[in-house]
Order: structure tokens, then sequence, then C-alpha cells
């Protein structure tokens, strides 16, 4: 009888191991099948989406460091222009590289005019640099951003360099004759 004492619990033994391995895999299963989760977005989904994300000048300098082979300075350029995570930006640089899209601007909000009568004051200060040739000019900030500081180049560039000199003496501690020659140097 002893004789069968080590089989019979090598036998349970295997028995209770099949039968745990089996409750694991039930519910790995039942865990899949209780949540039904979105389908996985497609590549050109994810391309379209992380294209969304960036400004024209991004979109640009983001495809040229694609074309130049430099996956890394890409992935950080978007990382550091979103603001997404690692893992998201390395998906967004590699959807964007299989999937090319072309830029397109988000729908533009009329801004109401008398939004740039009181100068908001931010709890930075924004430098905006310009520069042709030897000649650079810097305006340092705290009533800029980007937004504003974009709406004034494109008066700049649209030429209406008075408009964009205006602008930029209210949003900043300079004269109009310092304004005027740093929107002169963005003609560009």
């Amino acid at each position: 009888m002893e004789s069968l004492v080590i089989p019979v619990l090598i036998l349970l033994g295997a028995l209770a191991a099949v039968l745990l391995a089996y409750r694991g895999v039930a519910r790995r299963r039942a865990m899949r099948g209780a949540a039904p989760s979105e389908p996985a977005p497609t590549p050109q989904s994810v391309a379209r989406a992380a294209a969304a994300r960036l400004s024209e000048d991004e979109h640009r300098r983001l495809y040229a460091l694609i074309a130049q082979g430099q996956a890394m300075a890409a992935i950080k350029l978007y990382y550091e222009a979103t603001g997404e995570g690692l893992r998201a930006s390395r998906d967004a640089v590699g959807a964007l590289a299989a999937h090319p899209q072309p830029y397109t601007s988000p729908e533009e909000v009329p801004a109401p005019d008398d939004d740039d009568d009181e100068p908001q004051r931010f709890p930075y200060r924004y430098r905006a640099i310009a520069s042709k040739g030897d000649v650079t000019r810097e305006v340092s900030s705290n009533m800029l951003n980007d937004e504003i500081y974009g709406r004034i180049r494109t008066l700049a560039r649209s030429g209406d360099t008075e408009a964009a000199a205006n602008a930029l003496t209210k949003h900043s501690d300079i004269t109009l004759k310092q304004a005027r020659e740093f929107i002169a140097l963005l003609d560009d």
C-alpha cells in the first residue's frame, strides 16, 4: 500500500496544477470578452490625428527630420510640440513617416478686435527674435505669447506692417520706432 501513496500524491499534484492553469486561462478569456474594447486605431487615423496637432512650422520641420532619417530628433520635436508621452510620440512619428499627411490649417476663428484692447499679462516672459543678415532684434515681454506673436507675424507678412508694429507696441514695452525695426526684419 505504501508503494501506491507516492504515485497517487504525484497524480493529485499534477491534477491540481492542470486545474489551476485551466482556471487562469479561462479568466483571461473572460476578461477579454467582458470588456469589449474599441477597435485599434489604424495607422492612417493616427497619422491624421498627429498631423492635426502640429503647427505649419512644426509640421514642416518634422517632415524635414523624417526625410533626413533623423527619427529620434523627429520624435523629440513631436514630443516637445504636443506634450504627449514618448511612446505616443514614437507611434505618431512612425505613422506620419509611413502615411505622409499634408498640412491642413485649423479652422480659423475670427478673433474679435477688442481682444487686443487690454493686453493680458502672462506669468512668463516671451522672447521674440527676428534677424536678417547681421541685424538681430529681440522683444521680451510678459504680454506676448505664441498666439499674439503669430497674429503680429501674419499682419507683417500680409503687408500691414503698421498694424503689426502697433500690435507689438501694445503687447510689449518697446517704442513704435523699435517695433517698426523689428517688423521690418519679419518680411521673409
